[in-house]
């Protein structure tokens, strides 16, 4: 049975999240069209362009991403702490930087002096109301999305769906299950062979990390240049806003700012890493260590080398109790042995307990992936 949105993300129980949308009808519309001979690969630095300029807006960190030809992967934390240091006037500029806003929230941002008593406690009403939403994955996802199709739409002179349907959403229960997913996020290009090393892989955080670090701009493309013309034209693209999907906006339909406007919005950088685990907007490893993770892992996600890896074990799976053979072949298959969540068994446990349900997909895989490992190296 399908599980509420507000069960699969619930950020009491973390968060930190692996996110997965589709094209419509699993389609080539991100890449290279092999029936029609086009070229949608530029469509790729869109989307990599948008995550993370949202990102700067809204409280989500990305950690990872690969952006396929017909599908993306991110793996995401939602800061739901750094909203509550915002004041009123950064969420109405937040809020404001990707949706127009009603007239009394453009009108306090104008002249906060020129409003009511009545007035402008309905305006610190819509502060709390759009605090929630700067912290919310499904909203993070929605503009995310809804903003792709109406450039993609309109760059073909078409209307409807874009994606598939909602994104699909993974819990990450604790820092093997972050590892294992930001892993297997940034070896996508490599497990599809479309790329050899993760240097070389296109359109990954793992290749923008390596860029940036030799001093070479991460891609050549760069999204807001090239949106197309008729982009602006949000009616006829726009496919969520009039969603039964879409969430409960009350007497507020909020409106995509139109894209040349979105296209200024400034890009926040990836997470970085620490390895101390002390900062919570950090990833809770050591570059270093990740690198050398993915690296080797790529290395053996091929059929004549699968099962194992070359040289010593990489430190960071020892420390993280994880069995190295069975972290290849998750690395090297897509994590559906999983389902709405992913950690160790205890941690899984924990959830249902939480949900009051009797079994979480996942938790035989979880024993022989998290569990193996213990015996082998104890403390």
């Amino acid at each position: 049975m399908p599980q509420p949105r507000s069960s699969l993300v619930s950020l009491s129980d973390t968060p930190w999240y692996h996110v997965v949308s589709r094209c419509v009808r699993r389609a080539y519309l991100c890449g290279e069209d092999a029936h029609s001979g086009r070229s949608f690969e530029h469509r790729r630095g869109w989307i990599v362009e948008r995550l993370e300029q949202l990102a700067g807006v809204f409280a989500v960190d990305v950690a990872a991403y690969a952006v396929m030809s017909n599908h993306a992967h991110l793996v995401v934390r939602i800061d739901a702490e750094r909203v509550q240091g915002w004041d009123a006037e950064e969420v109405l500029r937040r809020w404001t930087q990707v949706f127009s806003g009603p007239l009394l929230v453009q009108r306090y941002l104008a002249d906060p002096a020129s409003l009511g008593e009545a007035e402008t406690a309905a305006v610190f009403d819509w502060v709390e109301t759009y605090r929630s939403r700067l912290a919310d994955l499904s909203w993070y996802m929605r503009v995310l999305n809804e903003s792709i199709a109406r450039m993609a739409n309109a760059e073909d002179g078409v209307t409807g769906r874009f994606w598939e349907g909602r994104f699909k959403s993974q819990a990450l229960l604790d820092d093997a299950a972050v590892l294992t997913a930001m892993a297997y996020v940034d070896l996508n290009p490599i497990r599809a062979k479309l790329a050899e090393t993760p240097e070389t892989s296109e359109y990954t955080a793992i290749a923008e990390r390596l860029a940036e670090l030799q001093g070479r701009l991460p891609r050549p493309h760069v999204a807001g240049s090239a949106s197309p013309s008729g982009a602006d034209r949000t009616g006829e693209a726009d496919e969520t806003a009039k969603s039964p999907e879409s969430p409960d906006l009350g007497n507020e339909r909020p409106r995509l700012q139109k894209e040349p406007r979105l296209a200024g919005l400034p890009c926040a950088p990836l997470m970085p890493f620490d390895a101390t685990g002390r900062l919570a907007t950090a990833v809770p490893f050591a570059l270093e260590d990740y690198l050398e993770l993915v690296d080797g892992t790529g290395r053996v996600i091929r059929e004549d080398k699968r099962g194992f890896i070359p040289g010593e074990t990489p430190a960071i799976l020892e420390r993280l109790n994880i069995d190295p053979e069975q972290f290849i072949q998750t690395a090297g298959r897509t994590l559906h042995r999983f389902g709405s969540a992913i950690g160790t068994p205890e941690r899984l446990t924990e959830r249902c307990v939480a949900r009051n349900v009797a079994y979480l997909r996942g938790i035989r895989a979880a024993r022989v992936l998290f569990d193996r490992c213990a015996s082998r190296f104890p403390e």
